[in-house]
């Protein structure tokens, strides 16, 4: 059985049988767990370079805008010429559209001939517009009143540039069919105006093709995975005030609220956090709903700007958004049946929360102890997610490598040129992927080490005022909170590094295992068998079970690491041993209290998807410069990101009740199965009649 940990913790008798008197919390600890300490250590500067890396060779707008046939990204003012504003890609040869959309064609729409504009153009009902190349060469004319006469300088044109033209080998090209702006590409319609055809027919130019092919070439292009990724990508850049709003600075506001209120009306808190839950959860479904176009008229729509109303385009990002509606209406039912289940069980709950409500009472530094971690993530993910999206954007401009048969008119060669009529596109190479992943995995692990330290810290100030006997004593340090971070800091943070290193690892683990299983899903033809789906729901269903396991019995490790000092394996080993010494006590008034807690994370974290909704639906998200394509990205991440925050300050409470029970179970084993430091409302909690009778009596 494992020895008494009376040279760390409390008073003891010493040999000779009189009183050891020391420290609540001993301080003749020592580092613990360096290796890992360096490690992680090692993996930030590995983090710091990679993100370096995004920083040089990414550029966030080749996320939302095209390329043109010169290679420059639409709407960079850099770009030769400067193409400040002018953000829409539009392909100036409409049967090289069409020619890329047949199925044995070797012509990708990324090599026709593609230009950036102000906006798309139309066809005219009385005569022939024309949009014409970047103006140079001969055609003196600067690039605003390029833009003022409509893209149109047919009129300037020597008759062999008008002769190319009618080729559709430019310098000036046909606007026969309306195009429509889809997510800053102009999306031609297979409806051509019949007045403009009827105008180049009559001037000599070539057989214009007029099939649905030319629509669907260019929405499969806009609508390839990639490109949707993409966006959604950009989705987040557009959208950081909403970030800082609702996932930043509402869940703060909402879970220091949350913990004043437990901290003076314990009682009514467990009802009003569940009945708060459903209603949030029903109005975060039915905005869903909204945006799936179920209820109403206000389904996302890829068309940016007025258009006509007979014009409908829909992308891959409606069919997610309506698949998220199934799955919240499938989380809605369950929860309000679980909560209804629960109902009978919530004042036990209650009884559970006075523990901790008493310790906040008494620490009440605890309370605003977790703004310095907050402020630390905030730091984080501000540097982070602007990394991840030069990451993301990181690939070079290269120009393709075609075997195309095609011909363009260059206005500086002033000739007919078909060497260089492959078009540009950005190359991601292999190692982009490998420094995203790592990107995304010291995410996760960041996250869980600035979390793991905040609930360290909060456990080794609890257990100052537990082994105090919840009284003020000499022994209790004045301020508690500043002392456990002090020990953290100095001798703990290895152990933290390798805790939170275990669940980012079998995380990771689950996360590749999906991703390959997607993958032979999408490759694989033929349905899978019995024995292979069973062997799939199992592993999946065993590495949650595992990953569950490992973060609760980190928690508990983290609780031991506070009050002992000891390494991360060693504290594991203690807080497991205590948990299954005294798994019914333990079980009966932690796992209600425990729901309670994780409804309220769910409350504050769905209040911030909740107001990112609303904030979202404004006309600077939904139809200006700034429109995202889908608000699913940006609601989730403001919905992690104030679960993320609700769960540093929820800490408070939630290892404030586990490190008194844990402490509890120690003190106990310690004196013979006999509390001697338990403050008589725990004891009451615990339903210990035994111990209450003796402290209520007295010694005999």
């Amino acid at each position: 059985m494992r020895g008494p940990l009376g040279p760390v913790i409390g008073r003891y008798p010493s040999s000779d049988g009189s009183t050891q008197v020391g420290g609540i919390i001993r301080h003749n600890r020592k580092c613990r767990d360096v290796a890992f300490l360096v490690f992680f250590i090692a993996f930030w500067v590995a983090m710091i370079v990679n993100s370096s890396f995004g920083f040089n060779e990414g550029n966030p707008l080749r996320l939302t805008f095209g390329l043109d046939y010169k290679g420059n990204i639409c709407g960079d003012k850099h770009a030769h010429p400067g193409l400040r504003e002018l953000e829409l890609k539009y392909w100036m040869n409409p049967n090289q559209v069409y020619q890329s959309g047949l199925k044995d064609s070797q012509f990708n729409l990324a090599n026709a001939r593609s230009i950036c504009l102000l906006d798309c153009p139309t066809p005219s009902d009385d005569s022939l517009n024309w949009v014409c190349d970047y103006p140079e060469g001969d055609i003196r004319l600067s690039m605003d009143d390029w833009i003022d006469r409509n893209y149109d300088y047919f009129e300037f044109l020597t008759p062999e540039m008008r002769n190319t033209s009618l080729q559709l080998q430019g310098p000036c090209y046909p606007v026969i069919f309306p195009s429509v702006n889809v997510y800053w590409s102009c999306q031609l319609i297979a409806r051509e105006s019949n007045m403009s055809l009827r105008h180049w027919q009559q001037m000599g130019g070539v057989k214009i093709n007029e099939d649905i092919v030319i629509d669907r070439s260019i929405h499969r292009s806009i609508d390839a995975r990639s490109s949707v990724l993409k966006r959604y990508m950009a989705d987040i850049g557009k959208s950081w005030p909403v970030l800082i709003v609702c996932g930043g600075l509402l869940p703060l506001f909402l879970s220091v609220v949350w913990l004043v209120l437990i901290r003076h009306f314990v009682a009514a808190m467990p009802w009003i956090t569940v009945a708060l839950f459903n209603l949030l959860i029903i109005s975060v479904t039915m905005f869903y709903y909204l945006k799936a176009g179920w209820i109403g008229n206000d389904a996302i729509s890829p068309i940016i700007g007025e258009h006509d109303p007979y014009t409908h385009v829909y992308g891959r990002e409606l069919n997610h958004i309506r698949a998220v509606a199934v799955l919240m209406t499938f989380i809605m039912v369950v929860s309000i049946l679980a909560s209804i289940a629960i109902i009978r069980r919530i004042l036990m709950a209650t009884s559970v929360l006075k523990v901790a409500a008493k310790v906040i009472g008494e620490v009440q530094a605890l309370i605003i102890f977790p703004i310095i971690p907050y402020a630390i993530l905030a730091v984080f993910y501000m540097f982070w997610l602007s990394a991840a999206l030069h990451l993301f954007s990181s690939g070079q401009v290269v120009q393709n490598n075609c075997n195309s048969n095609c011909c363009s008119y260059n206005l500086a060669l002033k000739k007919v040129n078909c060497d260089q009529c492959c078009g540009y596109s950005v190359h991601y190479t292999p190692h982009i992927a490998v420094a995203i992943f790592f990107h995304l995995f010291g995410c996760y692990w960041a996250t869980q080490f600035i979390i793991a330290c905040s609930a360290t810290v909060i456990a080794g100030s609890v257990a100052s005022y537990y082994w105090a006997r919840g009284e003020t004593s000499p022994e209790v340090p004045f301020l508690p909170v500043f002392s456990s971070m002090k020990r953290l800091i100095r001798y703990s943070l290895g152990s933290i590094a390798l805790g939170s290193l275990v669940v980012s690892f079998v995380e990771s683990i689950r996360f590749i295992l999906e991703s390959v299983r997607r993958k032979l899903k999408v490759v694989t033809s033929t349905p899978n068998g019995f024995f292979g789906k069973a062997t799939f729901h199992s592993s999946q269903f065993l590495l949650k079970c595992v990953e569950w396991t490992l973060k609760s019995v980190n928690r508990n490790a983290y609780i031991m690491i506070a009050i002992t000092g000891k390494s991360f394996c060693r504290a594991s080993a203690i807080a497991t041993e205590l948990i299954f010494s005294n798994i019914l006590r333990i079980g009966r008034v932690n796992v209600i209290g425990d729901v309670i807690l994780s409804l309220g994370k769910l409350c504050v974290s769905l209040s911030s998807a909740l107001f990112a909704f609303l904030m979202l639906d404004t006309h600077k998200y939904s139809s200006a410069h700034n429109k995202i394509s889908s608000p699913l990205l940006p609601v989730l991440v403001c919905w992690g990101l104030g679960y993320v925050v609700a769960s540093l300050f929820f800490a408070v409470v939630e290892m404030s009740i586990d490190t008194i029970i844990l402490s509890f179970c120690q003190d106990s084993e310690e004196h013979q199965g006999t509390a001697q430091y338990a403050p008589p409302l725990l004891i009451e909690t615990l339903n210990d009649q035994n111990e209450m009778q003796r402290l209520t009596q007295g010694p005999n």
